[in-house]
Order: C-alpha cells, then structure tokens, then sequence
C-alpha cells in the first residue's frame, strides 16, 4: 500500500496562509497526477487542485488566484500553497495519488488522512 502523510494544516485568521505538503512514504517509481481534495462538515469531498506528472494543473474555481499547486517529483511530495484564506475553506483537506507505480506494481488510487484547515476570527 501506498502511505500519503500530509502535514500543516490548522488555524488561521481570515486573510491568512497556510501550507500542506504531502508526501508519499514507500518505494515509489512514479506518479501520476497529485492532488489535494476537501470536505466541509455536512458537505461531499471537493478537487480543490490538481497537478500532473509534467506539472499542468487544475483548480476549482473558488481557489483559483488564491491556491497553488506545487510538486516535487523526486520526493514524491506535494505541496498546496493557501493564501487569502476564507471561512468558506474550512475542512478536512485530503491528499490523493492517481496511478502509484510502486516495487510492487501499479496502485491506481491512495488518499492521505486527512488535516484540519480552520478559517476563523
């Protein structure tokens, strides 16, 4: 199985910043497409942003201009850049790995844990 650990989530003022990394601890050869999802109390898990193996991306379009995406292929890492933070983002963000080529062969599909992102005054 393929372990995604994310890191850096907490709380932060409206305005704020925060950055998530993610990184997938095993032998790992390749990965496809790296992505952070969320999911609000209530409310079913959202793409929030997505980035290819060659480094095109894609975002939601309520992140858009305030999220970045970032990898580093090499430490099979990914990194999720907030800033302008609003209450609206508040949520359990959730690293996703699609197409894992591991020692073991391929792993079409690993989710993180999960971190607590809290927007408030």
């Amino acid at each position: 199985q393929v372990q995604l650990v994310e890191s850096g989530g907490g709380l932060v003022q409206p305005g704020g910043s925060l950055r998530l990394s993610c990184v997938a601890s095993r032998s790992i050869f390749s990965i496809n497409a790296m992505g952070w999802y969320r999911q609000a109390p209530g409310k079913q898990r959202e793409l929030v942003a997505a980035i290819t193996s060659g480094g095109s991306t894609n975002y939601a379009d309520s992140v858009k201009g305030r999220f970045t995406i970032s990898r580093d292929n090499a430490k099979n890492t990914v990194y999720l850049q907030m800033n302008s933070l609003k209450p609206e983002d508040t949520a359990v963000y959730y690293c996703n790995a699609d197409r894992v080529l591991t020692r073991a062969g391929w792993v079409p599909d690993a989710w993180g844990q999960g971190t607590q992102v809290t927007v408030s005054s």
